[in-house]
């Protein structure tokens, strides 16, 4: 198809420098502004009085055509514009990209002791409101004590199947592969001293006191600690939880208990699933690579390792429980009205999670080899 010509009715357009004015003239429109002379030497403002028809390409003609006469610090004035020519001028000027920014100065020493000062005053602010919202969840612990009707057993049970029964897989497959890597590494070592024979304590202990119940809590805080934070997140974006407290209800004692006692009944079993299925893995690579039989390896298991080691491990895991379920909510009740904000704070629970409780278990190590166990 053949492009149509220029409007009969258009006036071209035309550019003039007269006593220090530039004096635009005709239909200022995107076909014809390109072709318009810039060779405006001493030119000081722009009449656009005798400009007639003119679109966003004529405005931004205009206005580029007044910097380039002002120079970088302003602008030259633009006179004779209609109402009309006026307000369509401001809007592209309001539209019209700026300067680059100037790079950002490298900090100096000062900018970083007050970043890391910045950073010190929102940790330790953090720490002070999540230790209130532990105090407030135990507070709706102790009310429920009192008044038991108050606990809402269809929550508690949706969440306790949700974190624990729906994450059975997972951890066992987790704890068994880990059991395999043990006794396969630890096989390669042992070997070359000819004590084969303690890969069995190697594997028990450090699957029933550490590893077992350690990489369940974090599993389980990348899986139903950024869901807590996730789901109550949204419920804020959508202001139900606000709607809850205009209700005269309780939000921590309605979103946050049924989560948090729902971890702490399941991380232990799941932390026991843990066990036996990395046993088992172990179990079978020191079968395989050692030759060491099933007997053998329940023989020495049941020999030298003692119910301390298992206890260790399950006491823990209520600990961690209660660490998982109070950040994942604490995080999500911060959710902003923003999708940016609960993508963050997610994130956020996940590692915070993780990070304390690996705190967690270095203080619970420290702490039972000072009491001997």
């Amino acid at each position: 198809m053949s492009r149509q010509g220029p409007d009969k009715d258009t006036v071209p357009p035309g550019i003039e420098v007269t006593d220090g004015r530039v004096v635009l003239s005709g239909d200022l429109l995107i076909g014809d502004v390109a072709d318009l002379s810039r060779d405006l030497q001493d030119a000081q403002s722009v009449d656009i009085e005798q400009v007639g028809r003119m679109d966003t390409a004529g405005a931004w003609f205009i206005l580029d055509l007044a910097a380039q006469i002002g120079g970088p610090d302003a602008s030259a004035p633009i006179s004779g514009a209609s109402d009309v020519q006026t307000l369509l001028l401001d809007t592209v000027r309001e539209n019209m990209p700026g300067a680059d920014a100037a790079p950002d100065a490298w900090p100096s020493l000062t900018d970083r002791i007050e970043m890391i000062g910045r950073k010190a005053h929102d940790a330790w602010r953090s720490t002070v409101e999540i230790i209130g919202f532990l105090g407030q969840i135990v507070a709706a612990l102790a009310g429920l004590v009192i008044h038991p009707r108050r606990l809402r057993l269809t929550s508690l049970v949706h969440h306790m199947q949700e974190v624990g029964w729906n994450a059975v897989p997972i951890v066992a497959l987790m704890a068994f592969l880990i059991g395999i890597v043990l006794a396969f590494q630890g096989s390669s070592q042992l070997r070359q001293f000819g004590a084969e024979v303690f890969v069995v304590d190697l594997i028990a202990i450090s699957i029933l006191r550490e590893l077992g119940i350690l990489l369940t809590a974090i599993i389980i805080a990348g899986r139903s600690g950024s869901a807590f934070t996730a789901a109550i997140g949204s419920m804020k974006m959508r202001e139900e939880v606000d709607a809850m407290r205009t209700l005269g209800l309780d939000p921590v004692q309605i979103l946050v208990v049924p989560r948090v006692l729902a971890l702490i009944f399941t991380l232990p079993f799941l932390g026991l699933i843990a066990d036996i299925s990395g046993l088992v893995g172990g179990a079978l690579m020191s079968w395989i690579e050692l030759g060491v039989s099933p007997g053998v390896f329940q023989a020495r298991l049941v020999a030298d390792v003692n119910i301390w080691q298992f206890a260790v491990g399950i006491i823990k895991a209520p600990f961690f429980a209660l660490i998982i379920g109070v950040i994942g909510c604490y995080e999500g009740l911060k959710v902003g009205g923003n999708a940016e904000s609960l993508g963050r704070l997610t994130s956020t629970s996940v590692v915070v999670s993780i990070f304390l409780v690996i705190v967690a278990d270095a203080m619970f190590s420290v702490f039972f080899a000072l009491v001997g166990v």
